[in-house]
């Protein structure tokens, strides 16, 4: 395997490079079905930015490690 075959997720606010470290999952109750999971990544300095944002629209269900989140899918 090569090292671009391996990439570290990195966060989802605009601009930011940085490691992802949480990942926030969120739904739009709107258009999406209440078991529907859609995530964004945050590194340490924009996870709370992140859920503030998705938590005023109502769409934020859940803030948890993104190790702790990669072994669920295990």
């Amino acid at each position: 395997m090569t090292a671009a075959a391996v990439e570290t997720p990195v966060c989802s606010a605009k601009g930011c490079r940085a490691d992802a470290v949480w990942v926030l999952a969120w739904n739009n109750p709107k258009i999406h079905t209440p078991e529907r999971r859609k995530t964004w990544l945050a590194c340490e300095a924009h996870r709370a930015h992140l859920a503030e944002f998705l938590g005023v629209r109502g769409f934020l269900k859940d803030v948890v490690p993104l190790k702790d989140w990669e072994a669920q899918d295990v």
